[in-house]
């Protein structure tokens, strides 16, 4: 049965930051490029804080391709073609004020989505992490969408459209949004995220595979509500839009914060629930 009772207060998430870990850490290598005027306007129009955007190339541990773009926020990877995706979007919306937040981009549905997790080499995921992405799966499960989910490990990445692997860093993931009614496939987990608890793991994963479906950070208009610090990207454009259903008020149960705490315990608050069978 899906627990989807929380903690924390949104008080408490905020005097703890110094106990609060970013979802948002990722091993893709950054640049110290500049970032051109015109990309970081297009990037606030569609919503997102570029207080801390950086440009990335790297290469995918798994397949060796080039991944080039931006990552905003600390955790959501957008390429180029993203970005001019999300720009075309006839679907928009004016001012940041609330909280369940999707992009506009969704996946199809009704679909099965196959999900790998990855076991080869010094990306495979550990024993916790095995564990824990069992039991995120086992969340949107529960949910009454149209999406199913399935679950193997190994290292048929061509059979799967989310593919979850680890990467050498502290704590946290990361992961990007869907494009042409799939889901992002590359969720990164941070190998020091398993010096949490199984929950927090769960937890990380859970936020991550809410990105691939096209789910915003709850708090993106302020991030300093999760994390003690962060900016706001002022009035939002397209590519921010609120959920019928959910509040427009801070909600401090989102498994969508953009920063996490060490006593998490991996489950949907309860107006994810009613976002995402909303959308799907």
């Amino acid at each position: 049965m899906l627990n989807i009772r929380k903690a924390a207060s949104a008080l408490a998430v905020v005097l703890l930051s110094a106990f609060v870990i970013s979802c948002t850490e990722t091993s893709i290598k950054t640049e110290t490029v500049e970032i051109s005027e015109n990309v970081k306007l297009q990037l606030t129009n569609l919503g997102f804080d570029v207080s801390d955007v950086q440009k990335v190339s790297s290469r995918n541990p798994i397949t060796g391709e080039l991944m080039q773009g931006y990552i905003l926020e600390k955790d959501m990877f957008l390429s180029n073609e993203d970005i001019q995706e999300m720009s075309n979007s006839k679907v928009q919306h004016i001012g940041a004020v609330g909280e369940q937040y999707r992009t506009t981009n969704l996946v199809s549905s009704p679909r099965t989505i196959r999900v790998l997790g990855y076991t080869s080499g010094s990306n495979a995921l550990d024993t916790k992490m095995r564990t824990a992405l069992q039991n995120a799966v086992a969340n949107y499960n529960a949910l009454n969408i149209g999406l199913t989910f399935t679950l193997t490990f190994g290292t048929n990445t061509n059979a799967a459209e989310i593919v979850v692997y680890r990467v050498s860093g502290g704590a946290g993931g990361s992961a990007g949004f869907p494009s042409g009614g799939l889901p992002y496939k590359w969720v990164q987990i941070l190998s020091g995220t398993s010096s949490y608890s199984t929950d927090v793991v769960e937890h990380v994963m859970t936020h991550e595979i809410g990105h691939c479906l096209g789910l915003r950070h709850t708090d993106y208009f302020n991030r300093s509500l999760s994390c003690g610090s962060g900016g706001s990207e002022g009035s939002g454009g397209v590519g921010a839009i609120l959920i019928p259903g959910t509040p427009s008020g801070f909600d401090a149960n989102s498994i969508m914060l953009s920063c996490f705490g060490s006593s998490e315990d991996g489950e949907f608050g309860s107006f994810d629930v009613v976002a995402l069978e909303y959308l799907y």
